[in-house]
């Protein structure tokens, strides 16, 4: 072999990039990793991989002759002109999470896997809850930030797995003993081409999937399970036979019981479910039904919801100001993850805005009109929500704030306190992407969190 020749290539040297060199190099591989970036983070990591005999090479990434496999970071597009030449070569290209299905040695431990638009890290850490209580030795993998392949040989019984459209779009033989879609609604338009491309990607979680969980109450979550016999709902309704649902306070289960005809078993009650909220029970059934998948009794299912803890800005309640709460979901970065948001209150002055991605927002404003106090916008596309509230929510005052200077936030905010009066909810649910103003959707609800706590102080 000359010097040229490499065995795999990875593209890109993120999270999950780094992840997939250092199980490739300590498997023997020969790995060369490809970086567009050159920074301080970029030369540290690639000292690290160095010590393992990999080499990671900067600058425009282009094919090494005699590569046999290429690992993608999820979020490269598959139109990249790397990826492009390596299918004209004929070289296979995968994702980490395919490799880290491939990787697995007997015994390996099973993944219940989810996805969906909005709600997968709460469910996937509601899944990790229920299982550790249970007693099962069980980790939270994937999108939620620990890369699969890190863990597929750790001591663990069980993986629960997060899987956005990326990390799905590029993978094809993982067989989940379960599988779940929460939802489906345009988000990543502008990645994979379409609203059906998007859902594509999302159905091949549950290709080669033992037991298929869907949301009976989304359209195309229900859609996607529809050629599968062994499939289980979940509802916000009184649950069918083959369903998990609610009945008055209760969450039940009418599908992993020995008669799903004429019996249910009660897993938890409503009020186990924190932070409450339609979205988060219809999370919590998801995530119940994939541990009842794998044999979780009811008492861990609800031992587990009561010993969660939700990740930060996600209908976080940062302060009462005056009579009126203050709540921070930052991370609903789409008009699906905010439409949810909203429907869990009753009097809301909204504020919203940033990237919407190319999404639309008009069936948002349609259904949150009446809850409607007052909006605040900011952000890129702040005109777009705006047009949208003049069309279906005329009589709702607006308040623009324009700028992206550090004290945005503090304005909004006291714009908000201006239209609220004591019972409202001040809500953060943005309904698109933060990179327009701030480091992230968390930079963005730390600055929420800060204004309100100067707000209080004053």
């Amino acid at each position: 072999m000359d010097a040229e020749t490499v065995n795999v290539v990875v593209a890109g040297l993120g999270v999950s990039g780094a992840a997939a060199a250092r199980a490739l190099a300590a498997r023997g591989e020969r790995v060369t990793v490809l970086e567009a970036a050159d920074g301080e983070r970029q030369r540290a990591t690639a000292a690290e991989l160095a010590e393992l005999g990999v080499e990671v090479r900067f600058g425009e990434p282009a094919l090494p002759a005699g590569a046999s496999l290429l690992v993608t970071s999820p979020g490269w597009r598959p139109a990249t002109p790397l990826l492009v030449a390596a299918a004209d070569a004929g070289v296979e290209v995968i994702g980490e999470v395919e490799l880290a299905w491939r990787l697995r040695e007997d015994p390996a431990a099973p993944w219940l896997a989810l996805t969906g638009t909005n709600g997968k890290t709460t469910a996937v850490r509601m899944l990790a809850s229920m299982l550790s209580a249970a007693g099962h030795k069980a980790l939270a993998v994937g999108n939620v930030g620990v890369p699969i392949v890190e863990a597929v040989d750790g001591p663990y019984d069980v993986l629960a797995v997060e899987l956005s459209s990326f990390q799905l779009h590029w993978s094809s033989t993982p067989a989940p003993l379960a599988a779940a879609v929460l939802n489906v609604a345009p988000d990543h338009i502008d990645w994979h081409g379409s609203m059906e491309e998007y859902a594509a990607a999302k159905a091949r979680v549950f290709a080669h999937a033992g037991t298929v969980v869907y949301n009976a109450d989304d359209p195309w979550s229900s859609r996607l399970a529809e050629p599968y016999a062994s499939r289980v709902g979940f509802t916000l309704a009184v649950p069918r036979p083959g369903q998990l649902g609610v009945v008055e306070d209760l969450l039940v289960d009418r599908a992993f019981v020995a008669d799903p005809a004429t019996s249910a078993e009660e897993l938890a009650c409503l009020a186990d479910v924190r932070p409450f909220a339609p979205h988060n029970v219809a999370n919590a059934l998801a995530a119940a039904a994939l541990a009842r998948a794998f044999g979780v009794p009811p008492e861990a299912v609800r031992r587990g919801l009561r010993e969660f803890t939700p990740d930060p800005h996600r209908i976080a309640h940062v302060a009462r100001v005056g009579e009126v709460d203050y709540v921070d979901d930052s991370k609903a970065t789409n008009p699906h993850a905010a439409a949810a948001s909203l429907a869990a209150y009753e009097s809301v002055v909204w504020i919203a805005g940033g990237q919407l991605k190319g999404a639309d927002v008009d069936e948002l404003v349609r259904q949150a009109a009446p809850r409607l106090r007052g909006a605040v916008l900011l952000g890129a596309d702040r005109d777009v929500i705006r047009e949208a509230l003049a069309r279906h929510a005329a009589n709702v005052p607006v308040v623009d704030v324009p700028g992206q200077d550090t004290g945005v936030m503090d304005r909004v905010v006291a714009e908000a306190a201006r239209l609220a009066t004591p019972g409202d909810t001040v809500l953060l649910a943005p309904a698109g992407a933060s990179l327009d103003m701030f480091a992230g959707y968390g930079a963005r609800g730390e600055a929420f969190a800060r204004a309100v706590q100067r707000l209080a102080d004053r």
